[in-house]
Formats: structure tokens, C-alpha cells, sequence
């Protein structure tokens, strides 16, 4: 089978709400290969404690490369602890300029209650400016309905939760089974 007609893996949507004085971060849980949902209860969101302090970070692209990326996170916030966006501006320029790193195919949603950054393999680094930020398949779907949202009394896991609804119910790469990680300033 050559390379281009690899039918590829897809699925994802994550989420990112500041508001409150809280960040929720949402995933689901699909992985599709091809017309095919080979998983749904994949864990995309995690809590990691580099240093003593508490970050959450979700990722869509391949499972592989984003737990690399993670690690890599991790390393750069051991030696910065409690420096969100340094760590991740580090991360992203190793990124950007080392070979291995550039073939690295996901991005990552990170905050750490207070900073909520998207970082990508481009060597962004991305604040939303609207407190709300989305990746992956769903992504723009999430997107919009979760600003929509943000004039509403609800608060951000409210936000998130239905915004990754509306995403599932639209996306077919997109599905409800969540997982949300909370974290306040």
C-alpha cells in the first residue's frame, strides 16, 4: 500500500475554557483509522506535576508523538518550574529546529490554571483571546460553540462539557465519552 493511500489515523477534539478562576480541559475519547473507530475510550487529557506544580495538557495528533511532546514538556518544566510559558516556548522551539522533533504530528492545549496556551509543531506557542481554544478534528466545531458559550452563566467545565456535545454531534471523528481535567489559579 503506497504512502498516500494510507487511509490515516484520525479523531480528536479537545478543548480548553478559562473562566472563573478555573481552566477545564476536555478530550474525547475516538481514535479512527480510516471509516473505522478503532478505540473510544482513549484518554487524550492528562494531570502531570513536574517541579511540584500542576499542569494539564490534552493533545490530538498521533498518540506516540504526543506523549513525546509531553515528556518533552515535562523536562522543560522541571528545569523552569512554575513557568508555563517559558517551558512551553522552549518546547516549541525545539520544536521548530530539531529534525526529529519537526516530524512529530500533534499539538497540545496546556495551562496551568492561570496561562492557557496551544502549542504547536510550527513553533507557536498561542494564547486564546477569547478563553476558549480548540484542537483536532472537532476542533472548530468545539470552538464556536464553546464561545458562543462564554456569554452564558454557565462555568467552564459547563462550557466545555457541552461545547465537546455539540462537536461529537456534528464531527464523526468526534465522540461523548470525556475526559476533563480541571485546574485552578
Amino acid at each position: 500500500m503506497a504512502d498516500n493511500d494510507f487511509p490515516g489515523w484520525h479523531g480528536t477534539t479537545i478543548i480548553g475554557v478559562r473562566k472563573g478562576g478555573k481552566v477545564v480541559i476536555a478530550g474525547d475519547g475516538q481514535v479512527s483509522l480510516g471509516q473505522t473507530v478503532i478505540k473510544g475510550t482513549a484518554r487524550k487529557v492528562r494531570r502531570i506535576s513536574p517541579g511540584g506544580y500542576d499542569v494539564v495538557a490534552g493533545f490530538a495528533g498521533s498518540t506516540a508523538d504526543a506523549f513525546t511532546l509531553l515528556e518533552r514538556l515535562e523536562t522543560k518544566l522541571e528545569a523552569t518550574p512554575g513557568q508555563l510559558q517559558r517551558a512551553s516556548v522552549e518546547l516549541a522551539k525545539d520544536w521548530r529546529t530539531d529534525k526529529y522533533l519537526q516530524k512529530l504530528e500533534a499539538m497540545l492545549i496546556v495551562s496551568d490554571g492561570q496561562e492557557l496556551y496551544v502549542i504547536t509543531g510550527a513553533g507557536d506557542v498561542l494564547e486564546p483571546e477569547h478563553d476558549v481554544t480548540a484542537i483536532g478534528s472537532g476542533g472548530n466545531y468545539a470552538l464556536a460553540a464553546g464561545r458562543a458559550l462564554m456569554t452564558t452563566d454557565k462555568d467552564a467545565e459547563e462550557i466545555a462539557r457541552e461545547a465537546m456535545a455539540i462537536a461529537a454531534d456534528i464531527c464523526v471523528y468526534t465522540n461523548g465519552n470525556l475526559t476533563v481535567e480541571t485546574i485552578s489559579a
